[in-house]
């Protein structure tokens, strides 16, 4: 049994505080979101030890969690909501709404940047979880949590080969829910 899984198991029962949790599983969770902020825009308000204090303080109330995969499933999902939560503040007007911050340093580039929409994500997860929930939860952990498809698989009790045409089927389906058009 994973030590993890021990300690939660521990704390359910409460034998120990759910404080004893976090030194298991802290450097795991910013190396996670470290990860996960790499991808997002230059500017970012947060960084990955906010993150991980921000997902650990909303996951770490509940003590229902099984295992160790049931845990960092919550935590990638306390991370997408957070990210998400801060990406509809900023596009809000009272915020700068659609203004773009721009360095006086930097000459302009002719060709636009590739903008990750994860207000569109969200949304297109939201209705993919609804048909296919399992298939959601693993968007959730490659994407938001960093979990390579071998940990992913592992955490939803799944093999890994289930979980690459997871992961092909789940991508096509999100890019064309995004991007507007019909999904399969």
């Amino acid at each position: 049994m994973h030590e993890i899984t021990r300690v939660l198991g521990d704390v359910r029962a409460g034998k120990v505080p759910a404080a004893e949790l976090l030194p298991l599983v802290y450097a795991e969770l910013r190396e996670l979101a470290a990860a996960r902020l790499a991808r997002e825009k230059p500017g970012h308000t947060l960084d990955a030890t906010a993150l991980v204090h921000e997902a650990y303080l909303r996951v770490a109330g509940e003590q229902h969690f099984e295992h160790r995969g049931h845990f960092f499933g919550a935590a990638a999902e306390a991370m997408r909501r957070i990210l998400v939560d801060a990406a509809r503040k900023k596009r809000a007007a009272k915020h700068g709404g659609a203004m773009h911050r721009h360095d006086t340093d930097e000459v302009p580039i002719t060709a636009p940047e590739p903008v990750e929409d994860l207000v569109a994500l969200d949304e297109a997860l939201d209705r993919f979880a609804a048909i296919e929930p399992q298939k959601a939860e693993l968007v959730k952990l490659r994407y938001f949590a960093g979990l390579t498809i071998e940990e992913a698989a592992d955490a939803l009790g799944i093999s890994p080969a289930t979980a690459k045409r997871h992961w092909a089927y789940s991508k096509a389906w999100l890019f064309q829910a995004i991007e507007g058009e019909r999904p399969v």
